[in-house]
């Protein structure tokens, strides 16, 4: 069969109110029309669906069951409806994001909080991920989009926007004072224990090359799990740290080492899959995201 679903929605809504008169109210219709829709659709399923008498009209047996299908239908297609007309005016939904802690730190927070001060009803899901975790979030549809520090290879699924650079420092405690007097070596640090995320992160990688275009091997004794982690330990004087100069703002023993050696400023970055279709709470989150003092 090949009716229309206006028919069923007349239907639905004169049997749930049992009076033409109403039904054409709600539909802003009038009640000839709506007459003469119910007769055309019994026609077509050949049987009578109501009983009309001076109270209203009422159900037959055949009306209920279609009745109970046709509720479930309308309801669901009413709440599909609501649900997208929420998201698009951004007052329901939810946006998944995978993001690194120098990402949180150096650049999201702000933006996080000014986005929920701005549309209190969407939701902000945030996942803390390695750039490469992020990756594979991406790949399997889990994450909207990540907010990551670059990888470090090409990713031919996916498109990579820079948002900002970050800017990092080697620090120590003052147990290591003579760092702290004058410029020093790179060189000189590796003499010391080194303190460093996982050898999977895109950080060592990031200190590895750092280290060995100076001709020098980025050997760290202590790998921490979190960035969080290497601050304290480096405040513990168990080593010498890289960290953004950010997380250094609270810092109450760790100093910045002052390097003959620039450490390159690390581009944070959004990764999207390619030709992705973002919800409009996504799209706007994103926007603000890149919309930096670095433009």
């Amino acid at each position: 069969m090949n009716i229309s679903y206006d028919y069923y929605r007349v239907f639905y809504y004169v049997a749930k109110l049992g009076n033409i008169s109403q039904a054409a109210k709600v539909l802003m219709n009038n009640q000839p029309n709506l007459t003469r829709i119910i007769k055309t659709l019994e026609s077509e399923l050949g049987c009578p669906l109501f009983q009309r008498t001076n109270r209203g009209m009422h159900l037959t047996p055949e009306g209920e069951k279609l009745y109970f299908f046709i509720k479930v239908a309308l309801q669901n297609i009413e709440a599909g409806e609501a649900a997208i007309e929420q998201s698009r005016t951004l007052k329901r939904g939810t946006v998944f994001i995978a993001a690194s802690e120098v990402a949180l730190h150096c650049h999201l927070l702000p933006v996080f909080k000014k986005f929920r001060q701005e549309y209190p009803g969407i939701q902000l899901r945030i996942s803390n991920y390695t750039t490469p975790q992020a990756i594979d979030s991406l790949k399997t549809g889990s994450a909207d989009f990540a907010v990551v520090t670059a990888p470090s290879m090409p990713l031919p699924t996916l498109s990579v926007t820079p948002v900002k650079n970050i800017r990092e420092v080697a620090v120590c405690s003052p147990v290591f004072k003579e760092l702290l007097t004058d410029k020093v070596p790179l060189s000189a640090l590796c003499r010391y224990p080194l303190i460093s995320l996982g050898s999977e992160t895109q950080s060592y990688k990031f200190y590895e090359t750092f280290f060995a275009e100076h001709g020098l091997q980025f050997s760290p004794e202590i790998e921490a799990f979190t960035a969080d982690q290497i601050l304290p330990m480096v405040e513990a004087d168990l080593g010498i740290g890289f960290l953004p100069q950010v997380f250094l703002k609270n810092a109450e023993r760790a100093k910045p080492i002052t390097l003959n050696e620039e450490i390159p400023k690390r581009p944070l970055c959004l990764i999207k899959r390619k030709n992705q279709s973002l919800s409009v709470a996504a799209k706007v989150l994103e926007r603000m995201v890149m919309e930096t003092e670095e433009g």
